[in-house]
């Protein structure tokens, strides 16, 4: 038994009352060859990414199934029949869904090896013992370079340029 998508698009035009028994012979199908529906939604009318039988939207329909590959063919044959049918596809996605079961295992291993993260305890206080903290404001000073951050020196001003002599001259 593997898992299966078919998406099926229906023509625009097509009632409910068209639709309906079209996904029920799809789930009988299933269900008689001894398979299991695990969902069906229907998308509604979405727009076509190119017109399919001078339509340019149809209505989504998609079945998520569990059955074995002779009743795929079955499936798809019985779409292909079917007028109200414009397209069809089915997707196998049992070795997805095992793929990602897999890497989610390995992603699992690997925080299961890597070490727990340090938290960061408050450190002691930097007074001896007996003392008094100062009262004062508990950050730097405003205008004062945060701690550990490096310190840039301020650009040198040139000095101004010598004056004129004034004596002497006429």
């Amino acid at each position: 038994m593997r898992i299966y998508e078919e998406l099926f698009i229906v023509r625009p035009d097509a009632t409910d009352e068209t639709v309906d028994p079209i996904v029920e012979q799809v789930k009988t199908v299933i269900t008689k060859a001894g398979g299991k529906v695990d969902k069906v939604e229907k998308w509604g009318m979405r727009r076509l990414a190119y017109r399919v039988l001078k339509f340019n939207e149809g209505q989504y329909i998609l079945i998520v199934f569990t059955a074995k590959p002779e009743t795929v063919r079955e499936i798809e044959r019985r779409l292909r029949v079917s007028d109200a049918v414009m397209k069809f596809l089915t997707v196998r996605i049992d070795k997805k869904l095992k793929r990602l079961d897999k890497r989610k295992k390995a992603r699992e291993k690997r925080a299961a090896r890597k070490p727990a993260p340090m938290l960061a305890t408050p450190a002691a206080p930097a007074f001896p013992a007996g003392e008094p903290a100062p009262s004062g404001p508990a950050g730097p000073a405003p205008g004062a370079p945060a701690p550990g951050s490096p310190v840039v020196a301020p650009h040198p001003v040139p000095p101004p340029p010598p004056a004129a002599p004034t004596e002497g001259v006429v």
